[in-house]
């Protein structure tokens, strides 16, 4: 066997380099949000009980980047709230932000801002269920007569 064997040819020497090229491109081409000069904001959320002003844990805060149309960006951020009702989330880029709560047992909250500053602060109070209307009840009916007794014997 002659050592010119065991090198490898022109050949796959430059399709290793074309691989290589493919795999390392897209990661150079991504921005880094740490070294991007796009100021952003640190934000942190406080949710309560409306009722009684407890923290809430467990609430889902998602945040959503709003465009100019006022349409919702896709993608997003999910928090959770600790047994105080607070979570926190630092690098929100400035600009409109569609924030949503959601908790069992509670009214869904949303509402739109504008982050223009390096922290903000936010405190939600979140409301119970309110009862349903209908326009098919009747307010005049004032027949108050109970359901029959399913228990009751048949006379």
């Amino acid at each position: 066997m002659s050592p010119e064997m065991n090198l490898p040819s022109r050949k796959t020497i430059t399709c290793l380099l074309i691989a290589l090229a493919i795999l390392v491109a897209p990661a150079a081409a991504q921005k880094d949000k740490d070294t991007d000069d796009e100021p952003s904001a640190k934000l942190s959320f406080l949710i309560l009980k409306e009722d009684n002003g407890k923290p809430v844990r467990n609430a889902a805060v998602i945040m959503h980047a709003v465009n100019s149309r006022g349409k919702q960006e896709r993608g997003g951020i999910e928090l959770k709230t600790d047994v105080d009702g607070k979570a926190s989330f630092d690098g929100i880029p400035y600009g409109k932000l569609r924030v949503q709560v959601l908790a069992s047992g509670f009214q869904t909250f949303g509402d739109d801002y504008d982050i223009t500053k390096g922290a903000m602060d936010f405190t939600i109070k979140l409301k119970r269920p309110q009862g349903q209307f209908s326009v098919y009840d009747d307010p005049k009916k004032t027949d108050k007569t109970p359901p029959p007794d399913p228990n009751a014997k048949p006379q």
